[in-house]
């Protein structure tokens, strides 16, 4: 039965897409069947994996409205992760489901029918927190939550850790924190280095070990349709998505 990690952060531009699609690329690739669900309507997890929203006819959109099965939305790549893309129409999707039944918890009944096929499925959310972020954390059993290492870089997360805390006592009680990511590191800065330290003091030990430095190459894969570590296997990008993967496997052991 697969472990459901939500990728979250309401603050946009912190690494939450290129953690989501390179972080389950790094675990398939040891070997763990894993699948992504893009619920952000932006869909830029389905276009780091090669796929066009365009040509997204049955997506998250489709099974959280009750159109279609999870299973019909499951796409292949050639990058051994299975991936339930985005298309335009996911933009309106909270507000068609604010009259639905269930409307917080119709994403852990979507995927119930494919959960048994995976080891991992990760659900990179919206950078916002709407009623799609709430079927994400009402699905999973573990949130990642991506912070920059950046001035703001605590900025908007106690919000999203009040959210956490709701959701667990009113939707979810499994629901508990996988890991708290750095990420856009650049170890040169004394800002940097701050923020890690207050962001390890802020967390303690829910703080990953590894942390995902600023790099060119995490930049340009995206554009390529291809996750960091067949793009540049040797990038610093690559490795440290790589340690990440090792990490959250151990983790779940």
């Amino acid at each position: 039965m697969a472990k459901i990690v939500a990728v979250a952060n309401q603050k946009g531009g912190v690494g939450k897409t290129t953690t989501a699609v390179n972080l389950s690329s790094c675990v398939a690739a040891l070997g763990k069947k894993v699948l992504i669900v893009d619920l952000d309507p932006q869909g830029n997890t389905t276009t780091g994996y090669g796929i066009s929203k365009r040509s997204v006819d049955i997506g998250t959109y489709e099974i959280l409205i009750g159109e279609a099965d999870a299973r019909q939305a499951v796409r292949k790549t050639e990058f051994r992760t299975d991936v339930i893309g985005s298309n335009p129409r996911l933009a309106g999707a909270s507000l068609e489901m604010i009259d639905l039944p269930g409307r917080e918890s119709r994403l852990r009944k979507a995927l119930a029918s494919v959960q048994k096929d995976y080891d991992f499925i990760f659900v990179d959310c919206p950078p916002s927190l709407s009623l799609l972020t709430l079927n994400a954390l009402t699905a999973c059993q573990r949130v990642l939550i991506p912070i920059q290492c950046e001035y703001y870089a605590l900025e908007g997360v106690s919000s999203l850790m009040n959210t956490i805390s709701r959701v667990k006592h009113t939707f979810n009680p499994s629901l508990e924190i996988e890991g708290v990511l750095l990420t856009m590191l650049d170890g040169r800065t004394n800002l940097s280095l701050q923020v890690v330290e207050s962001v390890k003091k802020h967390f303690r030990d829910k703080v990953f070990s590894v942390a995902i430095p600023r790099n060119v190459r995490l930049g340009e894969a995206p554009s390529h349709g291809v996750p960091i570590h067949l793009y540049d296997p040797r990038s610093q990008g690559a490795e440290s998505y790589r340690q990440l993967a090792q990490e959250i496997i151990r983790r779940n052991r």
